[in-house]
């Protein structure tokens, strides 16, 4: 199932950015490179960022976002999660067993 995490800034984030941004992406490739992130990246009016992941859970949707070093070290200072369908474009059919 895929979820949708905000990460809107907090007062210093712009600030806290550059310096946690390298363990911030790595962790996001690791996730890539699972086959489990969809699309993320920052708000070009520096509101905060946007990703898009593939989880089992709400649980493990939220653990990942309240692990991330953007929420540990304060670059975000609100998350929000919500649970996506995606329709278009449409993904190609799962043949069935």
């Amino acid at each position: 199932m895929k979820f949708v995490i905000v990460g809107f800034d907090g007062p210093h984030g712009s600030e806290k950015r550059p310096l946690h941004r390298p363990a911030h992406l790595e962790r996001l490739q690791n996730l890539y490179d699972q086959g489990k992130l969809v699309l993320a990246g920052p708000f070009t009016d520096k509101a905060g960022s946007l990703m898009i992941i593939e989880a089992d859970s709400l649980e493990e949707a939220t653990a990942f976002a309240q692990s991330d070093p953007y929420t540990i070290h304060g670059v975000f200072e609100q998350i929000t999660i919500h649970p996506f369908h995606q329709v278009l474009p449409a993904l190609p059919e799962t043949p069935s067993s």
